[in-house]
């Protein structure tokens, strides 16, 4: 990826920081952290890799984007603000009775939403009915879906793991946002899934592991993902709960609580200085 490329994207990714800030602050509830850490992800796919289009979010062949962990619902909504599936102007009714901005996403009711998820675990069984219809019906979309590294604590991600193997859905690709922690505290001390790596080997999957905040490292894994042929892919990227926001950064006690006022005016300010830094740059 060329530098200017790659510094297009961290600005956006910037903006989208601000946009789940603004929202979980309007709110006065929500979870910033989970959403905080997923943001390279999503840009990557939504503004270089996913063939989508905001004029036309029904479109047959359009690739697929699955938020399994639900929760992180301000990370997707303002990803779809960003590229114009939504207006920006309707971010500050997330969780208002009035909006369409549900806490967890509403596919009936939000364009570009995929799927309606919040109860964790069914994203990725959503995902394989996805890619195996692309299958069946001769279609070259890809599908991609976002799981949390506390939801794959859930059976059901695994029945799903070893369905996916069995049907080789070479179009679907996982992404784990592997933070670390979730609302109890450190997976590993909740519920270990450790080793994450190995588990998806033996139920069949191609296994790769980044920075989940390397936009580079990002593509390359993207790229790989697309010549793995008769199995399915899951990117296991290390991330930081939290991330951009020094004050929310690595702490459990930001998974599912607001920042208030203040909170969020600091966090606004840091993250302003980090887009200023950035422009400065190009």
């Amino acid at each position: 990826m060329d530098k200017a490329k790659e510094l297009e994207l961290k600005k956006i990714a910037t903006e989208i920081r601000k946009s789940i800030i603004i929202q979980t602050a309007s709110a006065g509830s929500g979870h910033p952290g989970g959403s905080l850490s997923g943001v390279e992800i999503l840009t990557y796919l939504y503004f270089v890799e996913m063939n989508i289009d905001p004029k036309n979010p029904k479109d047959p062949n359009r690739d697929r984007f699955v938020l399994s962990k639900g929760h992180a619902s301000p990370l997707l909504y303002a990803v779809l603000a960003e590229k114009g599936f939504i207006s920006k102007d309707e971010l500050t009714g997330f969780r208002q009775i009035h909006s369409n901005l549900q806490g967890h996403p509403d596919m009936k009711k939000v364009p570009g939403v995929e799927m309606s998820t919040g109860s964790l675990g069914q994203g990725l069984s959503v995902a394989n009915g996805m890619a195996l219809a692309a299958k069946l019906d001769g279609k070259d979309y890809r599908v991609y879906v976002l799981l949390g590294d506390g939801e794959i604590q859930e059976g059901q991600i695994w029945e799903a793991a070893m369905t996916a193997a069995h049907y080789k859905l070479d179009n679907l690709t996982a992404f784990l946002d592997h933070n670390g922690l979730q609302i109890d505290g450190k997976i590993t001390e909740v519920m270990s899934p450790e080793p994450v790596d190995e588990k998806f080997k033996t139920f069949g999957w191609h296994v790769i592991k980044i920075d989940g905040h390397d936009f580079n490292q990002i593509e390359k894994a993207v790229n790989e993902a697309k010549t793995i042929k008769e199995k399915p892919t899951i990117i296991i990227a290390e991330t930081v709960k939290g991330k951009g926001v020094s004050f929310m950064e690595n702490e459990a006690g930001w998974h599912g609580t607001a920042p208030n006022k203040e909170q969020a005016q600091k966090a606004l300010e840091e993250l302003q200085k980090q887009l200023e830094s950035l422009e400065v740059q190009g």
